[in-house]
């Protein structure tokens, strides 16, 4: 694979892009302009449009930003249950290491991961700077619109620094006000949550309603709240929180807004989406401005994508999947007779092979995962192995929620390049809110809140459209049914957590939540070993209670002069 070096400094960047075309994230880099030019309105706004450019996790290219994608699938997804690195074992050998938790300092991913979301912090930063001088001298930038940009640009530095704080915790804080000597050697000792929290509050105190010139990707309020309700929960400020939360859900009613229109190129800014990663496929063809940090999650093989293989559903995630007789999840059960498609059949008893459409199923199985006999968008019936690169390793599983019809391919993907397309990514969407109110309700003794809130999940998703087979018959007995009751605050729990797994896999949030929840070594060593049994490699995990966080980047401690320390442990 190719690479993509940069070379940042913690500090003020005077990086301008501006907007271009129908999309105000489709950017062209100016280069390094001189402040005068740019302390105006119009400056403002672009280098605002800047710090906006970084949501995708790109700063140039589009291969190498993989470890930076919006999604988090590398860290979030692969690092957890739910997603092995797929590919073949020797390619992009440093993602084993994410997976298997035996990450070192010299990783690439994780200086792409630094470099990328601190750029973000710097082009954020360098908003605020310059609205300040103008504020301060001819005041080009009315006072209205300037508090809107101050609103915008904290909520996006919050992003950022969250990104940040949750892969490596202990972080150097960089403002506005910042130095470029002070930022270089800016020590790793700051807790940076509360800050973040200040700039979200701002957000919240001074971001409009609505989305400011009608642009999707803009920040709002209730992106704020949202945001905000989130640290909290991490913070395991339930009532806080759950008040957020509830403000951002408001009267809407999720089970109208239909499950698989979050992932359809077509209706992908619908009204469950909050805070989005927007792409673009520029007027030329060209991808840079979209989704380039999923464009390894590309099927391999004889299909209309063709790359790259990478980023495979779990043998455990599909069982996950699996109901009981009553349309419930089995949550102690799951992994029961397993159900694992043709893997490890012969050659021969491959060819015999035929899906078993009796078998119990949550229908957001056949949305998230692409499997053998199931038609897969337009592309046809997913055929098994021909498009897996290296089925030992990734198993006999595709992701589908980073994919798009083939027939919308012209127009929605790179020139000469499927795997890029311009589908957005939810950073956080309204089913995350819901799910994260529910958890809130749990731990606050709401039990019947929590339940309705998990319920309506459940039904939105029984409305979902069976995936056919190749002889157009529902690939599965598609089964799910709301709970009846929660009988007590452990079950409601367990409940909750498994419906977070169900409803969002596959988009950047398992292992984080893992983490907060304190049950990251219990549940991976065991998914390991459950995985173990079909993959070998994976067995005999041993998760360090410091695997919960990431090294700092080794090439960043020698950039500081030693001013930034390595984590414990690593």
């Amino acid at each position: 694979m190719k690479k993509r070096n940069i070379i940042t400094v913690l500090g003020i960047s005077l990086m301008l892009l501006s907007s271009c075309g129908k999309s105000f994230l489709e950017r062209d880099p100016q280069g390094e302009l001189p402040e005068s030019q740019v302390i105006n309105s119009k400056g403002i706004e672009a280098s605002l449009i800047g710090a906006y450019g970084i949501l995708n996790g790109n700063v140039n290219g589009t291969w190498g930003n993989y470890a930076s994608a919006p999604s988090q699938w590398l860290f979030g997804e692969v690092g957890a249950d739910n997603a092995h690195k797929g590919s073949e074992a020797t390619d992009q050998p440093n993602m084993n290491m994410i997976e298997f938790h035996t990450p070192n300092s010299s990783n690439d991913n994780l200086s792409t991961m630094w470099e990328v979301y601190y750029e973000g912090v710097s082009r954020a930063n360098n908003t605020l700077r310059l609205l300040k001088l103008d504020q301060a001298g001819g005041k080009t930038v009315t006072t209205a619109r300037a508090t809107e940009i101050e609103a915008e640009a904290k909520v996006l530095r919050a992003h950022y620094y969250f990104f940040l704080w949750r892969v490596f915790k202990n972080l150097a804080y960089v403002d506005e006000n910042t130095s470029v000597d002070d930022a270089k050697v800016k020590p790793n000792t700051d807790d940076v949550v509360p800050k973040i929290i200040d700039d979200l509050k701002f957000g919240i105190a001074n971001l409009p309603q609505t989305k400011i010139n009608k642009q999707s990707g803009r920040m709002d309020k209730g992106i704020a709240q949202a945001y905000l309700g989130k640290v909290y929960l991490y913070q395991k400020k339930y009532a806080d929180a759950l008040a957020l939360f509830k403000d951002v859900i408001g009267s809407k009613d999720i089970r109208t807004m239909p499950y698989q229109n979050n992932f359809d190129v077509l209706t992908k800014d619908g009204p469950e989406a909050l805070l989005l990663a927007k792409h673009a496929i520029n007027p030329d063809g060209s991808g840079d401005n979209a989704n380039v940090g999923d464009m390894l999650s590309g099927l391999n093989g004889s299909n209309p994508v063709g790359c790259c293989g990478f980023y495979q559903p779990t043998i455990d995630l599909v069982n996950a999947y699996k109901v009981d007789a009553k349309g419930l999840p089995m949550l102690d059960t799951y992994r029961n007779n397993p159900y694992k498609s043709d893997f490890g059949l012969s050659t021969a008893e491959k060819e015999k092979y035929k899906l078993d459409v009796s078998l119990r199923f949550d229908p957001r199985l056949d949305y998230t995962v692409g499997r053998r006999g199931v038609h897969f968008y337009d592309y046809g019936v997913m055929p098994g192995d021909a498009w897996i690169r290296e089925v030992g390793s990734g198993g006999p599983f595709v992701g589908i929620k980073t994919m798009i019809p083939k027939s919308l391919h012209s127009g929605h993907t790179a020139a000469g390049a499927a795997y890029i397309t311009d589908l957005d990514v939810n950073i956080i969407r309204l089913a995350d809110v819901i799910l994260m109110a529910a958890e809130c309700q749990v731990e606050l003794g709401d039990l019947d809140g929590a339940l309705k809130s998990v319920n309506a999940i459940r039904e939105r998703a029984a409305k979902l459209p069976p995936k056919l087979t190749g002889d157009d018959v529902p690939a599965a007995a598609y089964d799910v049914k709301p709970y009846p009751a929660f009988p007590d605050q452990n079950f409601a729990r367990k409940a909750v957590r498994f419906e977070r797994r169900l409803e969002l896999a596959m988009e950047g949030h398992r292992f984080y939540d893992l983490v907060r929840w304190g049950e990251a070594k219990t549940v991976l060593e065991s998914y390991a070993n459950f995985e173990g049994g079909f993959m070998a490699r994976y067995k005999g995990l041993n998760f360090k209670d410091h695997n919960v966080y990431l090294p700092i980047p080794q090439t960043q401690i020698d950039r500081s002069g030693g001013a930034l320390k390595q984590n414990p442990g690593y």
